[in-house]
């Protein structure tokens, strides 16, 4: 719709031109077409006359009468108005609205995709936890955020990589190893033996059983075979590590989520691709020794001081990997790089920024792209839920998952925008009531498929073709604000892509679940008038092809029954 008035609009500015009310060389600014807060005032507004006035030298609200009455005549408007300083208000015709019922049942799952990223390349990176522990309810909102980005981006025209990257390497690997290893010596915390800064979680004792009893485990497509030798730290570590990629793999799959691209920081190390980018930096005449360190002059790209890179006794600062890995990404062809984070690494980002602006690789200020997620706070029966016993100090991923589902573990850590704080209400997720916003959703989708069975049932049938060309009997309040919500879904696809927003679209269905359940409320969907029956029951099932396809870029799924 917004496209279609756009054109209408660009039309008129072209007719201006032509006779003369704008000069022949007058070029259309940037403007926007958007949907008005209430539709007293139309259904969308142009800012245009405004926009045009300062070129053509005229009041805005002078071009607006020009502009208004310029546009070409088409089915899809019934009234334009002018307001204020110079907007231009529209009043869509219900053919406008029927247009979108007739394309959400022809496109089917299609509806609402668009060609924005046509055909380019993005690598969305999400998770990327260290292989230490269990994943946390952190990394469940970043798995649910950045596998939604995946999806609402590959809605958008692009070709999307889904990335991890394993930190599988410096001291909290250690760390990990000398757990394992206490473990399976028969060392329990707080007994003397215990490393310092052990995990202390009941996943360790799990992870040394299993490596005495000598087990295989499967991790990134290589099987690793526990030589049950505790005296041999680099065999417990490298155990220890595919256990927990292992463990962590299969809550991800738990959880829908999976990936194309599983990339190791050791590698960095062992293909020496850190060694080759400091020798890039040196080399671009970006750095300089001070100390006995190798600093990057990172304030000439915005930072706010130098950052050390390789520390006087020859071993570098976790920025530089980080730098290194993402030089790989540009290197593999990632038009757009875009990086889902816990806010806690916000002060990281303006060095990684700096180091690859260094590298004079081409490579876009604004690459990559970061979405940084706030923390989530899980409560039960009122009180908030801290501890995990099986991993030690925080909530798991699993815990989520088994207590509440996988739906509504996915719905709960996307539905508000990731840069606020988010509380996971376990006792809501698990409701079944209108009060629980993934129950609503899915229930307006099961309520919408019940009903063709109901019909089927009586022995009717519904002529598809027929309601479409009987969409004029559609005019209740009720079914106008339905197809007005329906409307809107493919400017929240662009949107929330556009944005990396996912929460728009979580947001977007609970409205248009809610305009479902009301229109249900309030009238019979299966009338004995079979025009009318055939014209509802065509708006129905536009709305449940609209909440599947929604609910598949959050990654839920859609139930026929509930």
């Amino acid at each position: 719709m917004k496209q279609e008035l756009k054109q209408l609009v660009l039309q008129a500015i072209g007719a201006l031109r032509e006779s003369g009310k704008l000069p022949s060389d007058f070029v259309a600014p940037v403007f926007v077409i958007e949907r008005t807060r209430s539709r007293d005032h139309g259904d969308f507004a142009t800012n245009a006359a405004m926009m045009m006035a300062k070129a053509a030298g005229r009041k805005p609200r002078d071009i607006a009468t020009d502009l208004v009455e310029a546009l070409p005549p088409s089915p899809m408007v019934s009234k334009v108005e002018i307001a204020g300083p110079g907007f231009i208000n529209f009043f869509l015709a219900p053919a406008a609205f029927h247009a979108e019922i007739e394309q959400a049942l022809g496109q089917g799952d299609r509806y609402g995709r668009n060609n924005d990223g046509q055909g380019r390349t993005a690598g969305v990176e999400f998770v990327s936890a260290n292989p230490t522990g269990p994943l946390h309810v952190g990394h469940g909102r970043a798995a649910a955020i950045g596998d939604s980005l995946s999806r609402l981006l590959a809605a958008a025209g692009w070709k999307v990589f889904r990335e991890f990257y394993y930190n599988d390497a410096g001291v909290q690997i250690s760390n990990l190893a000398l757990s394992t290893q206490a473990r399976a010596k028969g060392i329990a915390p707080d007994e003397a033996g215990w490393p310092e800064s052990g995990y202390r979680g009941d996943y360790i004792a799990e992870v040394a059983r299993a490596f005495l009893a000598r087990e295989s485990v499967e991790a990134d497509g290589e099987t690793v075979v526990a030589s049950g030798d505790a005296d041999n730290l680099d065999d417990v570590r490298r155990f220890a590590v595919a256990y927990l990629r292992h463990e962590q793999d299969l809550d991800l799959k738990a959880f829908g989520v999976g990936f194309d691209v599983y990339y190791l920081e050791s590698s960095l190390y062992t293909e020496g691709k850190v060694d080759e980018t400091v020798r890039e930096l040196v080399a671009h005449g970006h750095t300089y020794e001070e100390g006995g360190a190798l600093w990057l002059r990172s304030t000439d790209f915005g930072d706010d001081k130098d950052r050390v890179m390789r520390k006087s006794d020859g071993t570098y600062t976790y920025f530089l990997p980080d730098v290194a890995y993402h030089r790989t990404k540009w290197q593999r062809g990632y038009e757009r790089a875009i990086t889902e984070l816990g806010s806690d690494h916000h002060g990281s980002l303006a060095r990684v920024k700096a180091g690859l602006q260094a590298l004079d690789a081409g490579i876009p200020a604004n690459w990559p792209e970061y979405v940084l997620h706030q923390m989530v706070t899980v409560m039960r029966g009122g009180e908030e839920v801290k501890i995990s016993k099986r991993a030690g100090s925080y909530v798991t991923l699993r815990d989520l998952i088994d207590e509440a589902g996988r739906d509504a573990t996915r719905y709960f850590l996307i539905a508000r925008k990731a840069d606020s704080q988010l509380v996971f209400d376990i006792d809501l997720a698990r409701s079944q009531s209108n009060d629980n916003p993934v129950y609503y959703i899915q229930y307006a989708h099961a309520r919408a498929c019940r009903v063709f069975r109901e019909l089927a049932d009586r022995g009717l049938s519904t002529d598809r073709g027929n309601g479409i060309a009987r969409l004029d009997r559609l005019d209740t309040e009720h079914e106008s604000v339905l197809m007005v919500e329906l409307s809107r879904y493919p400017e929240m696809v662009e949107s929330a892509a556009a944005h990396l927003e996912p929460h728009l679209i979580a947001q977007y269905l609970r409205e248009l679940a809610g305009a479902l359940h009301s229109y249900y409320h309030e009238h019979k969907w299966i009338v004995d008038d079979a025009d009318l029956r055939d014209a509802r029951l065509a708006l129905v099932a536009a709305t449940q092809q609209v909440l599947k396809n929604g609910l598949d870029l959050l990654g839920i799924s859609a139930p026929e029954s509930m």
